[in-house]
């Protein structure tokens, strides 16, 4: 099969899988098809497939990855011993665990097409990574508790593992506790990391997107927590910070260069 045969044939499978779905029609564009293709993979709830399915996706995703370009860590440039800064996908970055700021059902983005990250790192590692998060949770007995974090084989993404935290939903003003779950994601993600025996893991900017913590504090924590790590001593070789927004890349340059790190007695202006 080539892309656009798999795209048609997942499409078809997952229309089979909704009574109510069937006589959708499908799109006759390519770009329309791969709209249409991840909103039904966002949708569909935790559960297994057939072989022929997985198989088909896996090649289909993995394919869909070496197209966008997969970076390796190696080709990046470190910001100080053992602490990079990246601006791109994370998505496509080979490492040995990237970071996934989920919800507390930790079960994925269920909005079609959604561009949060965590829509994304479940729609380009595949079905499975649903059902694997699904059946933590069921042995868990309940949500996830904010500056915890799970871990996850990555299935068709390019690095190793997923590492999945909660962040704190910042709704009025910031507060310190706040600062110290943001902080708990961090540790707990590295302490996770440290406990697999990992090398090397790749941070998104936790709770700033949709859960509207403030950039610059929530870098300031960043920054300052995975260095008090390393000094400690740890088995962690290297880790990435990874941004997608220039105002991020921004921050993390300045505090990087600067050396500089958390302060808690921060003022947050704004109302933020």
């Amino acid at each position: 099969m080539n892309q656009a045969e798999r795209r048609y044939f997942l499409i078809k499978e997952l229309l089979k899988e909704q009574p109510g779905y069937r006589h959708m029609e499908i799109p006759r564009d390519q770009t329309g098809q791969k709209q249409f293709l991840r909103s039904l993979m966002n949708v569909r709830m935790p559960g297994a497939a057939t072989q022929e399915f997985l198989e088909v996706q896996d090649a289909y995703l993995q394919e869909a990855t070496a197209e966008k370009g997969i970076v390796n860590l190696e080709d990046i440039e470190p910001m100080a011993e053992g602490i990079y800064l990246w601006q791109g996908d994370i998505t496509t970055l080979r490492c040995d665990a990237i970071v996934n700021a989920a919800n507390s059902g930790m079960t994925g983005c269920y909005a079609p097409c959604h561009g949060c990250i965590d829509n994304c790192i479940h729609t380009f590692s595949g079905i499975q990574l649903r059902l694997a998060c699904a059946e933590l949770m069921e042995q868990q007995g309940h949500e996830e508790e904010t500056g915890k974090a799970k871990i996850t084989p990555a299935f068709n993404l390019p690095c190793r593992y997923v590492i999945h935290t909660v962040g704190p939903i910042i709704s009025g003003r910031l507060r310190d506790e706040d600062k110290e779950l943001l902080a708990s994601c961090y540790r707990s993600c590295l302490e996770l990391a440290e406990k697999n025996h990992l090398e090397s893991i790749a941070f998104c900017c936790i709770s700033t997107g949709e859960f509207h913590f403030p950039n610059d504090v929530a870098a300031q924590i960043a920054v300052h927590t995975v260095k008090e790590f390393l000094e400690k001593g740890t088995g962690i070789k290297k880790v990435i910070f990874n941004v997608f927004k220039d105002l991020d890349k921004q921050i993390y340059e300045e505090l990087l260069r600067k050396g500089t790190g958390i302060f808690y007695d921060i003022e947050v202006q704004n109302g933020r």
